[in-house]
């Protein structure tokens, strides 16, 4: 009771004991109160005590806890220099509190952002997953989203970028494969006129969807199916080329005996490009498709129907023509094909029209080319007869007796004359000449050269005897006068 003597309760104390004295109190119940009030005191300071060192114990686990909880998200994050313990004699609890409470409160809040990007990076991992899977192993991957919690380091989540990163490389490959496999399948449907999305289906449907946030498969599986459709596509596509060219060449064939027009040539003109064309040229929308196939079928069996009938028509048509350059190149043509006989030979069957009108063909070939050979003789020949015609009309213009009067022409019909005898002086050469380059015609391709019917060598030397004896009749005559 000594120490309470300075303080509020020593004051007490004192009024106590002057009321005791004015009282008259007994010493022993004196020392009953005092001990009374001492026992009262203790049991005051013992729960104050005692609420202390619960204080002391809560912030002892507090702290404990807190520090415990820092250590397994450390150990978690992977994070080893961020918080540095504190020598605890010299830091009281509430400081040693105050410091870890934030840095605990900083790692849940990075807890938190790493588990977000785990899990970011991981849906990212399992959608790119999703799309190289195979459709029967989609459920196996199904539940494989999920972050393990008690390892959230940034050396796992930089594997994880790395893997992400593999992933979205292989995807970009193999979405480029993709895009140009189906690109080349759009172009093979269009040039066979196939349906693309009904073919794209078949490997995989979403080859074919158009919307937004749809990803296509590209396992391997769709990229070997579209290798396949490829294949095939491209097989088809060579057989119906062949196919076509077959049917093409058939109906050039067609149109050249029937002598078919321009316009009726024209609804086919794209396939035409079809026979000089390598077969990965061929790129025009619907030109190997079945339908333009079928079309071309039709029209050969068509032409073939009508061929028959038709080429009696070209027949005469080519006949006359080799019978017009007969006629220019004064050829005898080959009584064989004139169109009485022709008429009768297809009527009776003995020869088919198109044998008959490729023999025609050879003979125009023929006659073209000994037209060409014969030209320049016959254009000598031609300059000859010239000749000879001015000088009959000569002899008649000298047996005139009214060719010097002033009459209207006459200065004309002089200028003639007088060019005419300068031409007739020629003719003797002329007729030398032509006789001369017959005669190596002839050597040169050992026969003789006919002119309608009769040879030509015998024709101008006849006229050259004809005309010495003229010419000798005529200087006698002058003489004898």
């Amino acid at each position: 009771m000594v120490g309470m003597e300075g303080t509020g309760c020593g004051a007490l104390l004192r009024e106590l004991q002057q009321i005791w004295i004015e009282v008259g109190e007994s010493e022993g119940e004196k020392s009953k109160v005092l001990s009374e009030i001492e026992s009262e005191c203790l049991e005051v300071y013992r729960r104050k005590v005692d609420n202390a060192n619960r204080t002391r114990v809560q912030l002892h686990q507090s702290v404990a806890t807190k520090e415990a909880e820092v250590a397994l998200l450390m150990a978690t994050l992977g994070e080893h220099k961020l918080y540095l313990k504190k020598d605890k004699s010299y830091v009281s609890l509430r400081e040693q509190l105050a410091v870890v409470t934030p840095v605990l409160d900083n790692l849940k809040c990075k807890k938190e952002e790493r588990i977000k990007q785990y899990y970011d990076i991981q849906s990212q991992i399992e959608k790119i997953r999703s799309e190289l899977s195979e459709p029967n192993d989609q459920g196996d991957n199904a539940n494989s989203t999920t972050a393990d919690e008690h390892d959230l380091s940034t050396r796992r989540l930089n594997s994880l970028q790395a893997q992400l990163r593999a992933l979205q490389k292989d995807k970009s490959d193999r979405l480029q494969r993709v895009l140009e496999y189906v690109n080349e399948v759009h172009s093979l449907c269009g040039v066979l006129g196939i349906d693309f999305g009904k073919t794209v289906n078949g490997v995989h449907p979403s080859l074919h969807q158009n919307g937004v946030g749809q990803s296509r498969n590209i396992s391997n599986s769709t990229l070997e199916g579209l290798a396949s459709t490829i294949s095939n596509l491209k097989a088809e596509r060579k057989s119906r080329t062949d196919k076509m060219r077959d049917t093409m060449e058939s109906l050039c064939q067609l149109w050249k005996i029937m002598d078919s027009s321009e316009e009726e040539k024209r609804q086919f003109s794209k396939v035409i490009s079809i026979l000089i064309t390598p077969e990965e040229g061929i790129t025009s929308s619907g030109v190997l498709s079945q339908e333009t196939i079928e079309k071309m079928e039709a029209e050969v069996e068509r032409l073939t129907e009508l061929k028959t009938s038709r080429l009696k028509e070209i027949v005469l048509k080519r006949k006359t023509e080799l019978e017009d350059i007969c006629k220019n190149a004064h050829i005898e043509p080959d009584l064989s094909t004139a169109p009485e006989q022709t008429n009768t030979l297809i009527d009776s069957g003995t020869i088919h029209p198109s044998e008959l009108l490729a023999n025609i063909e050879s003979q125009i070939l023929k006659a073209k080319e000994e037209s060409l050979s014969r030209k320049d003789i016959m254009d000598r020949i031609n300059k000859w007869i010239a000749a000879c015609d001015e000088e009959a009309w000569l002899e008649e213009y000298n047996q005139d007796s009214k060719r010097y009067s002033s009459g209207r022409g006459a200065h004309v019909n002089l200028k003639r004359a007088e060019k005419a005898r300068i031409l007739v002086t020629k003719i003797p050469a002329m007729v030398e000449n032509l006789i001369n380059r017959t005669f190596a015609w002839e050597n040169a391709r050992n026969k003789p050269f006919l002119y309608d019917g009769g040879r030509l060598v015998s024709v101008l030397e006849e006229y050259r005897l004809n005309r010495t004896i003229r010419n000798w009749r005529a200087s006698y005559l002058q003489r004898k006068k």
